[in-house]
């Protein structure tokens, strides 16, 4: 065999090499990306498996970073005027408790970045710009930045992050990161709209507010977490002043557009942790967990104040309104009397110090045991 035989026989030899590397590396980049996708719809799976909105929350959460390795996740939830937090409340989870997840009034308060996003970002975390996004998280190296967006409009974001510096980089795909980006997006949407169809047999149909019915399974939920923690929680039983005077000179139109306008007010007053019912037809009750009873009387002053412009009755009119608002608190301890005997006699002390607001004039606070 000639010498340029043998060049040519090693130099073909070589380009074997070459093309079997390639191939064994297209096979693995290929069983890899086989791997992700599956992994990517066991999750699928489990999100649309959520029943409730806090089952689909920790799914979020603690499920995908088990799931994907991750140091760090947070879902970030546009919330302005806090409806998706009254829905956790309503399950009995409160959202400052809920690990991973986060309520904002605006998203671009935690960076500008998300008011932007179109498709997931990926890139090197910046302390400056991302230590709101995960706080409390250390040594992180590389995000990923995913939008969920619903009707043309970013409604929150999934914030991946990983302490491996090419775990996330713009150089990889991040097609299946979309993908699961819509897919949260209408898995979120979904739970919510159920937890509303399941609040709405315990709602009030003129204010919104919470029913007599819903207030009372509260309560003891509340009792229950105040043993626990040997916490107080105070109640406001409040009555609308001469209401059926306002009736019979507005109708019940007036009356109900006047209603509404109040509970508002009473609205923008409360915490939303606290829980707001209609309790009978122009009397309403706030649950105010770790409440003392000199700060339940400060806001039933506050709520009373709230009252001084007019009222809205219908057609431009307006006419004034008072309260009468009385204030009982409970501390909780471990091995006291049964819940529904505790929730009773909160409601019994409160209702008591209303009826002494109202024998004393109207239009004022009264405390339980003053």
């Amino acid at each position: 065999m000639s010498a340029g035989d043998r060049r040519g026989g090693s130099a073909a030899r070589a380009e074997a090499d070459e093309l079997r590397a390639l191939l064994k590396r297209l096979r693995d980049e290929a069983a890899a990306n086989e791997q992700k996708w599956q992994r990517t719809l066991e999750r699928e799976l489990e999100l649309l498996r959520a029943d409730t909105l806090p089952d689909l929350l920790a799914v979020l959460t603690r499920g995908l970073a088990a799931s994907y390795g991750l140091d760090a996740v947070r879902l970030v939830i546009e919330d302005p005027n806090h409806e998706i937090q009254h829905l956790l409340l309503g399950t009995g989870d409160r959202p400052e408790e809920l690990p991973g997840v986060a309520f904002v009034d605006t998203l671009v308060g935690l960076t500008p970045l998300l008011g932007t996003l179109r498709r997931p970002w990926l890139g090197a975390y910046v302390r400056a710009d991302h230590d709101l996004l995960f706080p409390g998280a250390a040594d992180l190296r590389t995000i990923a930045l995913l939008p969920l967006r619903r009707q043309e409009r970013t409604t929150g974001a999934l914030c991946f992050g990983s302490r491996d510096p090419e775990r996330f980089s713009h150089r990889l795909g991040a097609d299946f990161l979309q993908h699961l980006s819509s897919v949260t997006a209408i898995c979120l949407e979904n739970a919510c709209n159920r937890a509303r169809v399941l609040r709405s047999g315990l709602s009030d149909y003129l204010t919104g507010w919470h029913n007599r019915r819903y207030l009372t399974a509260r309560l003891r939920e509340e009792l229950a977490r105040a043993q626990r923690a040997g916490t107080t929680v105070a109640c406001l039983m409040i009555d609308v002043d001469y209401f059926k005077a306002l009736n019979d000179s507005y109708g019940h139109v007036g009356g109900d557009e006047a209603l509404r306008e109040i509970a508002a007010r009473i609205d923008a007053q409360i915490r939303a942790s606290d829980t707001a019912a209609r309790f009978g037809g122009d009397e309403f009750t706030l649950l105010l967990p770790d409440t003392s009873l000199a700060d339940g009387a400060r806001l039933a002053e506050r709520i009373r104040v709230a009252m001084l412009p007019p009222v809205e009755v219908g057609h431009g009119t307006r006419h004034a309104v008072t309260l009468s608002i009385g204030v009982a608190a409970l501390t909780g301890h471990r091995g006291e009397e049964d819940l529904k005997a505790l929730a009773d006699r909160l409601l019994a002390d409160a209702d008591a110090a209303l009826y002494a607001a109202k024998a004393s004039g109207r239009n004022r606070i009264a405390v339980s045991g003053s």
